[in-house]
């Protein structure tokens, strides 16, 4: 399934082009993180994982004992943003009493997509050392597709952690990465078609049979739809949500909201 109906594969995956405002939202997102971390008391910022400056990752811990590990991993078509900008996502399930991790990464093209997995294992590897208690993994589309590539038979999780993962939900994911070497994206991602296959979910094998949710915003473009599809076509283990009304910017929103079906979904048993 590669969407041989597409045209125009830049537009296809163009998402601020689509949005009324879009271009308010990275500021916003950046100052609403920067008041929470200011006003948040428990948490550890700056963790080193790795050996380059953006291999670091916070941890925002709740009142009391925490319930398990929740890690959110940002998007960006791993070209763009850090996790400074998205500590406030974090709320939701904080309020419900779990610990809440956020990787940095390296990003394309100083490093390849493959890296950038390597990476973002170590780093859940190194926040499960830190936290105990189970694991749920959630990321935004780029973030999607990484915390999906962390359950397939090649995991780069430690054995440890992999086994404390109970449930992981992709939010907006990209789970089949060949078509973006359609895009003007690919002068900087470096994709060869092995590379693409590599490194999509989709065409991989699941490691277990923890619960993968693909969860899509009823309002994103058709291909982000498609690869949520795709996914839970592809995974016994995987089941498909579209939530009315969300676009691919505010379809993150219900992590910020306890009680959000986004937040319900991620933390229910």
């Amino acid at each position: 399934m590669t969407g041989t109906q597409v045209t125009d594969w830049d537009d296809a995956y163009a998402n601020g082009a689509h949005i009324p405002g879009a271009a308010d939202y990275p500021p916003r997102w950046e100052e609403e993180a920067k008041t929470f971390r200011k006003t948040w008391i428990e948490k550890d910022l700056g963790i080193v994982y790795g050996e380059t400056d953006r291999q670091r990752l916070d941890i925002f811990h709740p009142e009391g004992k925490a319930k398990g590990l929740v890690v959110y991993v940002h998007g960006g078509y791993w070209l763009k943003f850090d996790k400074s900008s998205w500590s406030h996502f974090a709320k939701g399930c904080l309020a419900r009493g779990w610990s809440v991790c956020l990787p940095g990464y390296d990003l394309v093209p100083d490093v390849r997509i493959a890296d950038i997995t390597r990476q973002i294992g170590l780093a859940v590897s190194k926040a499960g050392e830190r936290v105990g208690g189970p694991v749920r993994l959630t990321g935004h589309s780029a973030g999607g597709h990484l915390v999906t590539r962390l359950v397939c038979d090649d995991s780069p999780l430690s054995r440890d952690v992999l086994a404390r993962v109970e449930k992981v939900v992709s939010i907006s994911g990209l789970h089949d990465l060949r078509p973006l070497r359609n895009t003007k994206m690919n002068d900087a991602f470096q994709m060869s078609e092995e590379d693409a296959i590599a490194e999509s979910p989709a065409l991989k094998t699941p490691c277990g049979t923890c619960p993968v949710v693909a969860w899509v915003g009823g309002d994103e473009r058709p291909e982000f739809i498609r690869q949520s599809r795709l996914l839970s076509e592809a995974w016994p283990n995987a089941e498909f949500h579209e939530e009315p009304g969300r676009h691919h910017f505010d379809v993150i929103d219900g992590l910020q909201v306890p009680d959000s079906n986004l937040t319900s979904t991620l933390l229910a048993s």
